[in-house]
């Protein structure tokens, strides 16, 4: 049991360090790692190095029309709108998964966003 402690107790030390420290894992490293899988599917999957619009799907409208899918940059997206769509009801996107990540997780991917090349 003092085992389990002591380990809960390492990995919450350490996953949410910051860059300027000697930690395990660094926040970018934790925020790497969450844009890749944060939980069974990645941001980079649709929206790639985050620095460009991408079209995800094409298809046909009942009238024969050409639409498109299409998945907006998020490099340049100010932080209360980040959180605010990753936490927001999912209704209005279809498209656009519920990932439930905590405060702390949001941060984290939030500053590795804004240091992809």
């Amino acid at each position: 049991m003092r085992f389990i402690a002591l380990l809960a107790l390492l990995i919450s030390t350490t996953l949410f360090a910051t860059d300027d420290d000697n930690s395990f894992i660094t926040k970018y490293e934790y925020g790497a790692m969450l844009y890749k899988n944060p939980r069974g599917i990645g941001c980079n999957k649709c929206h790639g190095n985050g620095k460009k619009e991408i079209i995800l799907a094409k298809y046909r409208n009942k009238k024969g029309a050409l639409k498109y899918i299409k998945v907006p940059p998020i490099a340049k997206v100010s932080f209360e709108d980040f959180k605010a769509k990753l936490k927001s009801d999912k209704t209005e996107s279809l498209v656009m998964p519920t990932y439930f990540l905590t405060d702390d997780e949001l941060d984290s991917l939030y500053f590795y966003i804004q240091k992809l090349k």
